[in-house]
């Protein structure tokens, strides 16, 4: 059973940073997809940022593309989520989702929240301005 636990969370300033962690156990990267997510109130959730276990390519939406970065460390079965220059519109809840890996590898379904069956509780992102 897949279990995803998200971690670091918290308030910071515009132009601050952040690091999200994604502790995920009982998945195998290597045939995996993990994904971040944000949800804002009233809001959908959307997928921002993917990692594909195999060869560990990334994807991003233009609104975080430059500024956010995903990365994973197989050893610690943790996926991370660098949060450089946040702006106010980046406040949200963040999740970290798992999935298949041809999930990853789809255009259409990478960054899809339909797309993703094991999910974490989430953890808050608040950036003040």
């Amino acid at each position: 059973q897949v279990q995803v636990v998200e971690s670091g969370g918290g308030s910071v300033q515009a132009g601050g940073s952040l690091t999200l962690s994604c502790a995920a156990s009982g998945v195998a990267y290597m045939r995996k997809c993990m994904g971040w997510f944000r949800q804002a109130p009233g809001h959908e959730r959307e997928g921002i940022a993917t990692i594909y276990g195999g060869d560990s390519s990334t994807y991003y939406v233009d609104s975080v593309e430059g500024r956010f970065t995903i990365s994973q460390d197989n050893a610690k079965n943790t996926v991370y989520l660098q949060m450089n220059n946040l702006k106010p519109e980046d406040s949200a809840m963040y999740y970290c989702a798992a999935d298949r890996a041809g999930t990853c590898l789809s255009a259409a379904y990478r960054h899809s929240a339909r797309q993703y069956n094991n999910w974490g509780q989430g953890t808050q992102v608040i950036v003040s301005s």
